[in-house]
């Protein structure tokens, strides 16, 4: 008789073959697969095919009537002046690319137009050597500092210009008369803004002047018109929060106007502090930075007002006639705060 196999032994009928328990797969994980990319950014949420380089070289164009009027009435002074900032920001954007061992940026437009911003904003007489300084400034300290565009908290052109009213206050507030026949004979480095004119010595300005800037004062700040045109053409391109030029614009003329029917005589009255100085160019150029503004509408109100409350304060009752670049630089660094406060609620959310 067959003795009866073992059921343990291998190929026997009765051997029992342990069961491998595969795990479950999650469902969820498909989620995170390539196949179904999710991006999650903070809101508002827009849907735009504009793109970075088109947006700076947009602003630059905008630029080209202001700098028209500079070369116009500033000539050669106005010519070495933007030629000098532009290839100094882009020589620093480039050297900050290589020491980081990050791609070259120069070609976004970033860099270029931070250097014609910070040109435009400079008096015509300044040494292109301190020109030079404060565009490097600008590009390496207010920019590439916190880690490139996007990341700056103050706008990187007021900030170098801010670095150079520090370093050069004469320097920055001597100012020369336009090369035109109305100022044919004087001489001309004792010219004074407008603003100036009127704080220090109650000189008053004609508003067509002022329109079409046969004035003293920066290179690119002098035309009103030539600063509404490529404003609005920023407007039309919605490449500029209209709430922001709004609300800048508006709460200087209301403030500055209240403050005005107080003193008449002394104190300039509403339309004088829209079209003198860097108001108008602040509101649509400096201000409305995409990085360094609220993102969202009701934060936009605030900021602009603040920077029109604020360059009303420095005018009136500050020591400097002008005060639009410290204005946007302290609303600048409050921008963090206005985002987290009015911030809108999550769907659902209480």
């Amino acid at each position: 008789m067959p003795e009866p196999s073992n059921p343990l032994e291998p190929g026997s009928p009765e051997e029992v073959k342990p069961k491998v328990v595969k795990p479950k797969k999650d469902k969820r994980e498909k989620l995170f697969t390539q196949e179904f990319p999710l991006v999650l950014t903070a809101s508002p949420h827009d849907m735009n095919v504009a793109s970075t380089p088109k947006i700076m070289w947009s602003v630059t164009a905008a630029l080209v009537p202001s700098v028209a009027m500079g070369l116009y009435y500033f000539r050669w002074q106005a010519l070495w002046l933007v030629l000098v900032c532009v290839g100094c920001a882009l020589l620093s954007e480039a050297a900050v690319n290589g020491l980081r061992k990050l791609p070259f940026t120069i070609g976004d437009g970033s860099a270029a137009l931070t250097g014609l911003l910070l040109a435009l904003t400079l008096p015509p007489g300044l040494s292109l050597v301190s020109a030079g300084l404060g565009s490097v400034f600008a590009i390496v300290i207010g920019k590439q500092i916190f880690g490139g565009l996007g990341y700056n908290i103050f706008n990187p052109a007021l900030l170098g210009r801010a670095f150079l009213q520090a370093s050069f206050p004469v320097a920055l507030t001597t100012w020369v008369f336009p090369h035109t026949a109305k100022y044919a004979g004087i001489d001309g480095l004792g010219a004074a803004t407008p603003l100036g004119l009127l704080k220090f010595e109650q000189t008053s300005t004609s508003y067509l002047d002022l329109l079409v800037g046969n004035i003293g004062g920066s290179v690119g700040e002098t035309s009103a018109l030539a600063i509404l045109a490529g404003g609005i053409f920023l407007l039309i391109k919605r490449y500029a929060d209209w709430r922001i030029v709004v609300s800048f614009l508006g709460s200087t003329a209301a403030f500055g106007g209240l403050v005005w029917l107080f003193n008449p005589t002394g104190y300039p009255d509403p339309l004088f502090h829209l079209l003198s100085g860097g108001a108008l160019f602040g509101a649509f150029f400096m201000a409305t930075d995409m990085v360094t503004s609220p993102v969202n509408p009701i934060g936009s109100w605030i900021f602009g007002c603040g920077c029109g409350v604020l360059l009303v304060v420095i005018r009136v009752f500050g020591g400097l006639p002008e005060g639009v670049m410290y204005s946007i630089l302290l609303m600048n660094g409050v921008t963090p705060l206005i985002n987290r406060y009015t911030r809108p609620k999550y769907m659902g959310e209480l």
